[in-house]
C-alpha cells in the first residue's frame, strides 16, 4: 500500500501568487515533472477545485476512503490536508477525461463558503452562472501583464469568491458559514493543531475562553454534531489514513494520536467504527488481518 505524500504549493513560474490553474493534461504533466504518482494516495497544503468539461467522461476521484464521481459539468472541492487519489492509472479516467483544476493557498480568498463534501453538478437553473464565473475567472487568469500583479492578484480573488458562492448556491441546503472568527472556527483550527494532544472538549474551552456549552452549540450550527463527535471523528479520520497508508502498528499509532495504552485506542476505535484498527486495516487493503 503506497504512504500518504505530502504535497507542498508549488505553483508555475508565470503564475499569479497564491492560485493557479491547470488542464487535466496539464496535472500529469506536472506530476511527472515532480515525480508525483497522481494515482497514489497524496495529502497536499492547498485547496483544489476539480472540474468535468460538460463534454467529458465522469471522473472517478477518492478523498479520505469515500469514492466519488465527478460527473460532466459537476466540481470537487478537496480541502487542504485530505488525502485524495486521481484515477491517474495508465489509461486511466484522469487520461481520458478533460477538465481543469483550480488551486489556492489558505487565505487567498478571505471566507470559504460552505459547499458539498461531494459533488457538485449544478442544474439547469444555475449552472449557466457558475460557467460564467468559470469563464471569467479563467479568462482573468491568463490575462497576466494586463493589470499589476497586486491588481491581478485581488481580481482573482474576487472572481474566485465568486464561483464558490455560486457552486455552494448550487448545492444541495448545507449548514452556515461560521464567522471566519467565530467559536467553531477557532475550535477547528484548534483541534487541527492539538487532536494529538488532548481528546477532551473541556481543554479545547479552556484554552479558547468558552464553555463546552458554546462550542457544542457552535459545532451543531457548523457541522450538525456536537464539539465531541467532531473531535472523535477528526481523531478516527487520522486513525484511518496512518492505518491505511502507513505500515506503523496499531502501537505506533495509538502513541501518534495521543493514547496512553493502545486498548484505549483499540476501544476508542471499535466504539466509533465497529471494528478493531487492524481489522479496518485488513479489510480497507484487501488483505488479511494479522
Amino acid at each position: 500500500m503506497p504512504e500518504i505524500t505530502d504535497v507542498a504549493y508549488r505553483p508555475g513560474l508565470s503564475t499569479p501568487i497564491g492560485m493557479d490553474v491547470a488542464d487535466f493534461a496539464e496535472l500529469r504533466e506536472r506530476g511527472e515533472r515532480r515525480e508525483i504518482d497522481l494515482a497514489a494516495p497524496q495529502r497536499p497544503d492547498f485547496h483544489h477545485l476539480i472540474h468535468v468539461a460538460g463534454d467529458a467522461e465522469p471522473l472517478p476521484h477518492s478523498v479520505d476512503f469515500a469514492t466519488h464521481v465527478i460527473e460532466p459539468g459537476g466540481w470537487l472541492w478537496v480541502r487542504p490536508g485530505q488525502v485524495h487519489q486521481y484515477a491517474a492509472e495508465p489509461g486511466g479516467a484522469l487520461t481520458r477525461s478533460h477538465g481543469a483544476i483550480v488551486i489556492w493557498r489558505p487565505g487567498f480568498v478571505t471566507i470559504d463558503p460552505p459547499l458539498s463534501e461531494t459533488p457538485v453538478l449544478p442544474t439547469r437553473s444555475t449552472a449557466h452562472l457558475v460557467d460564467l464565473a468559470r469563464q471569467h475567472l479563467f479568462a482573468e487568469y491568463e490575462e497576466l501583464g494586463t493589470l499589476t500583479l497586486e491588481e491581478h492578484n485581488r481580481a482573482l480573488r474576487m472572481l474566485l469568491a465568486v464561483l464558490l458562492l455560486r457552486l455552494a448556491h448550487a448545492s444541495p441546503e448545507l449548514p452556515s458559514a461560521a464567522p471566519p472568527d467565530g467559536p467553531f472556527a477557532r475550535f477547528h483550527a484548534a483541534v487541527e493543531r492539538d487532536f494529538t494532544r488532548t481528546h477532551r472538549v473541556a481543554d479545547y474551552a479552556a484554552a479558547l475562553g468558552y464553555s463546552t456549552r458554546t462550542l457544542t452549540r457552535a459545532a451543531l450550527a457548523a457541522s450538525g454534531t456536537t464539539a465531541k463527535a467532531y473531535l472523535d471523528a477528526r481523531i478516527i479520520l487520522e486513525a484511518k489514513r496512518l492505518l491505511v497508508h502507513t505500515d506503523n502498528t496499531s502501537a505506533d499509532i495509538a502513541r501518534h494520536l495521543g493514547f496512553e495504552n493502545p486498548g484505549d485506542f483499540n476501544k476508542f476505535f471499535r466504539k466509533h467504527d465497529g471494528r478493531t484498527p487492524l481489522a479496518f486495516r485488513a479489510e480497507a487493503r484487501g488483505t488479511t488481518e494479522r
